[in-house]
């Protein structure tokens, strides 16, 4: 039984949907981040950095109870704990946390800020959100690239789809018409249809 420590965000989300995925059986501990939540003591205890998600895998590594937090440090631990999800082959692997890491260092950040400026900042700040906004356009447009040639991120379906499609599916918070980039706009409606991802996309509820 895995513990999963979560909140309804995209980086919380991710993880939701890879449990889903490989049928892993996982119980809900809701983490109301705008309430604050996330700094209290017993759940600094299992994330010291105040941030969800966080896990405790209870048959973690040599039998033992795992809590691990950072969201995709997780989806490489669920993917080689099932062997689903991550290939094993070195270039295939490679590349699949290649655009892991697109998106954790890359689309996160920059979606993230956007979100935040244009709708939750306490004043409209004209170059914080013109600086975002256009970040924002540009990786979109390397997504979009990318999947011009491939049904999936990184080839087969993966821990990369998953750490990507929650943050696209609030383009509308980030002003982004999907018009705009047709291979995104097609990748999103084939993850949709994916009943584990429709399922995971609703944790916690």
């Amino acid at each position: 039984m895995i513990d999963l420590y979560s909140w309804g965000t995209p980086n919380g989300r991710k993880v939701s949907i890879m449990l889903e995925e490989c049928g892993l059986p996982y119980r809900v501990h809701p983490i109301d981040i705008m309430k604050g939540d996330q700094f209290s003591p017993d759940f600094i205890a299992i994330n010291p950095n105040s941030k969800i998600p966080a896990i405790i895998d209870q048959d973690g590594p040599g039998g033992t109870p795992f809590s691990l937090f950072e969201s995709g440090a997780i989806l490489i631990y669920l993917a080689e704990k099932t062997g689903r999800f991550l290939p094993a082959d070195a270039r295939g692997r490679s590349e699949t946390l290649q655009w892991l890491m697109f998106q954790m260092g890359g689309i996160g950040p920059m979606f993230g800020q956007t979100h935040h400026f244009r709708k939750f900042a306490p004043e409209q700040i004209p170059y914080a959100i013109e600086r975002y906004s256009k970040e924002t356009q540009r990786l979109y447009g390397v997504l979009n690239g990318r999947l011009g040639g491939n049904k999936f991120v990184a080839g087969d379906y993966s821990i990369a789809d998953m750490a990507i499609y929650p943050w696209c599916q609030r383009a509308d918070w980030q002003g982004i018409d999907l018009n705009a980039f047709p291979h995104v706009a097609r990748w999103m409606e084939t993850m949709s249809e994916r009943p584990a991802v429709e399922r995971g996309m609703s944790v916690p509820g």
